[in-house]
């Protein structure tokens, strides 16, 4: 009797399971799932663990708002950098997050990220903020050590909950938290002139946030660094 051979046919969208809250996956199987999700849906993928994200409160939006206008402002001024908001990276085998805001050099001046033919934000970011809520114990954590793993330079977590900033700053391949000066501000090291005062954040007041930055960008090292990305421009 001949024997019959069955071709396997690739499974459609609407055949796979899915996506659960503490799913174990790797970053092919949970993308594949995510897109086929309604279009409604927020998840990521942090150390090969699914997390379904919640509804997002008020207080979330308010301060992601104060951050994205704070990095754009200095997008505006610094030709060569990008600001993405709520935008899915694919970093690496197990971690696909979607951080609430990051700031990355273009590939083009040197930059670590490029987008992929699918789309999609590939490599790490130079920055990554994330506003923590309900979130802040994975952002502290879970999503700290895949960003400290995936290359990430510097990293913002807006703590509501404790109502604290964190700032972290590579250091050989580690984050280490990065502590503000004497006059309370925080000074980026990937990003000259990118200057922070996280008492104006908490407080939401967006005319001394931008204040602050003003005098960064009006600084010696921000003018350096502009010319530095011109420089590096393919």
């Amino acid at each position: 009797m001949a024997s019959v051979s069955i071709l396997k046919r690739p499974r459609h969208k609407k055949d796979l399971p899915p996506l659960e809250n503490g799913d174990r996956l790797d970053q092919p199987t949970f993308h594949a799932r995510y897109e086929a999700m309604p279009a409604n849906v927020r998840a990521e993928l942090i150390g090969g663990i699914v997390y379904m994200s919640s509804q997002l409160k008020r207080p979330h939006g308010r301060y992601s708002v104060r951050v994205i206008h704070w990095l754009g402002e200095y997008e505006t001024n610094t030709p060569g950098t990008e600001v993405l908001d709520n935008t899915t990276n694919i970093l690496g085998p197990d971690s696909e997050p979607q951080p609430d805001g990051c700031l990355l050099i273009l590939p083009e001046c040197g930059g670590q990220t490029w987008e992929g033919k699918d789309g999609y934000l590939r490599g790490a970011p130079e920055l990554i903020a994330e506003i923590g809520s309900s979130t802040e114990s994975l952002d502290l954590h879970g999503k700290k050590t895949d960003y400290e793993k995936a290359g990430v330079r510097e990293y913002l977590v807006v703590a509501l909950r404790t109502h604290q900033v964190f700032w972290f700053v590579r250091r050989r391949g580690k984050f280490k938290e990065h502590a503000p000066g004497s006059d309370g501000i925080f000074r980026s090291e990937t990003f000259p002139g990118l200057w922070l005062d996280p008492a104006a954040l908490l407080r939401r007041d967006a005319r001394r946030l931008l204040a602050v930055l003003r005098q960064g960008l009006a600084s010696p090292e921000h003018a350096t660094f502009v010319a530095k990305l011109a420089g590096n421009a393919k």
